[in-house]
């Protein structure tokens, strides 16, 4: 996704938050159709590396809506603010089981498996609710791309990366649902009703 249709992507959804939400959460996910049907492009296959040196795929979410962040440990810009806000999603909804989070580092050099491991005890969280993923750079920078985060490598900034702290709502069939800014804590409260509305869209099934 480049960056105008991202500015298009981000202006339907404010359009679509202004005019009120409705009964269900729109998929935000790019349309496309094979062999004459319609639908939605899926979150690219992925294989990376959680604290517990467990493989992540896409098959760990498999009937689960999960979040998604961006970050690394060295951060010392956006990164604090934006785990204090994934921690308040994380304890909103640690006894539902049906919501995981996924937090990708973009500087896997330093970001060693037991670097994550510290990094999530440090947090307090359970490793089998959230988990913290390193792997092949490309990879992740890659991927970045299809949760609708800006990740750059920029040696003018501190610690060398740029990005977007974006907070991304992906849904059981791997479709973009909801996101917010990760570092503003009123577009997290708007974030975290609308995984609540996608979890009752879920129940009414």
């Amino acid at each position: 996704m480049n960056s105008k249709q991202l500015f298009f992507l981000l202006l339907a959804y404010c359009c679509w938050v202004g005019c009120g939400n409705g009964n269900a959460l729109p998929i935000l996910s790019k349309p496309i159709t094979e062999n004459g049907v319609s639908s939605f492009e899926r979150i690219s296959d992925f294989q990376f590396i959680d604290q517990d040196s467990q493989l992540i795929t896409p098959a760990t979410f498999a009937d689960k809506v999960y979040v998604v962040d961006f970050f690394f440990t060295s951060c010392p810009t956006i990164c604090p603010t934006l785990a204090k806000e994934m921690k308040r999603i994380y304890k909103h909804f640690e006894t539902e089981d049906k919501v995981r989070l996924l937090s990708h580092t973009i500087d896997p050099k330093r970001d060693t498996v037991g670097r994550l491991a510290t990094y999530a005890q440090n947090l307090e969280v359970s490793s089998d609710k959230w988990h913290f993923v390193t792997g092949d750079k490309t990879a992740l920078f890659e991927i970045a791309d299809d949760y609708f985060n800006i990740v750059l490598e920029d040696p003018s900034v501190p610690e060398g990366f740029d990005h977007s702290g974006r907070i991304v709502l992906v849904d059981t069939n791997g479709h973009i649902r909801a996101f917010c800014n990760g570092t503003n804590p009123e577009e997290v409260d708007r974030f975290i009703k609308d995984i609540e509305q996608l979890l009752e869209e879920y129940k009414a099934i």
